[in-house]
């Protein structure tokens, strides 16, 4: 097993690939002009945006290896791994990558928005795949902030750079609205198999054993991240993958509601809710009124 490399600080990163810090908190790498390096697989305590300009083979994201092509973003996020095993030999870097400490984001507007940028916690088979045109895009925001780098740091300089950040992963999220567009028929394919999912769950009871469907069971199921496969419902749908999942508990609840030869505790027990006061709230916040209510109206 190859040792994992811990990148801590904007400096172990810099340090690491030989280059120069020119801030604390930030870097801008351009990967064409370093040195040949080993592979290796690294935490990363940082946010990082890697464009990867090479066919850099087998790489690892957790438990799962992926094959990446040319022009292909990877998006780090403090507490992941990401790297290739250790070969022995020296591999030419190429592309571009951005580091930056949450330290950064400090007392900045961009602190606050980060859980919108939910890429960052996909998994790398959910890379983003850039055209030429896109991929010039994301370089000249890497050169923007690069260029700013060189200036002495003054009052200006985190306010330039954190927008000029803020830039680069807006980019990232049109260019992310595209990908799903253009694999349409691949995404109907993950909607009909989530779909299926769903109904399967409730169809074979296993809710009492198992608890609640989940938005992590389904991708883990369908092999995707939960945030990937959220982000991909919500553009194709308008509805997010939650709601999807709590319609049809609410679908399946009211026709076993419905069935007066069980109880409302049986039913809240068979749809996995840990006692049949959940149940009931969570029924009256979805339909408007309690189970029990419910079922007296049909017969009323």
């Amino acid at each position: 097993m190859n040792e994992i490399t811990k990148l801590d600080t904007v400096q172990h990163y810099c340090d690491l690939f030989g280059i120069e810090a020119l801030h604390p908190l930030i870097s801008i790498v351009d990967c064409d002009k370093m040195q040949p390096i080993r592979h290796g697989r690294r935490l990363y305590n940082l946010y990082a945006v890697l464009l990867k300009d090479t066919e850099c083979g087998a790489m690892s994201y957790g438990r799962s290896i992926y094959d990446y092509e040319k022009g292909t973003v990877l998006f780090a996020a403090p507490g992941q791994v990401m790297g290739a095993d250790d070969d022995g030999k020296l591999h030419q870097p190429a592309g571009w990558a951005l580091v930056f400490h949450p330290e950064l984001l400090r007392g900045t507007p961009l602190a606050s928005l980060m859980k919108d940028y939910t890429y960052f916690s996909y998994n790398t088979n959910e890379a983003l795949y850039l055209s030429e045109h896109e991929r010039s895009t994301i370089t000249e925001c890497m050169e923007k902030i690069q260029a700013e780098l060189q200036y002495p740091i003054d009052k200006h300089s985190k306010s330039l750079i954190v927008d000029n950040v803020k830039l680069l992963l807006d980019y990232c999220i049109r260019f992310y609205d595209r990908q799903f567009i253009t694999r349409e028929n691949a995404n109907k394919d993950i909607l009909t198999r989530f779909e299926n999912l769903v109904d399967d769950y409730f169809a074979s009871n296993v809710s009492a054993e198992k608890g609640m469907l989940s938005v992590q069971y389904c991708a883990d199921k369908l092999c995707l991240s939960a945030s990937y496969l959220g982000d991909l419902l919500k553009k194709e749908t308008g509805i997010s993958a939650l709601k999807h999942i709590q319609q049809k508990m609410l679908d399946v609840a009211k026709e076993q509601v419905f069935n007066t030869a069980k109880s409302i505790s049986e039913i809240a027990y068979e749809l996995g809710f840990p006692y049949p006061q959940h149940f009931s709230r969570w029924f009256k916040k979805m339909e408007g009124c309690t189970p029990n209510e419910y079922r007296q109206n049909i017969f009323n």
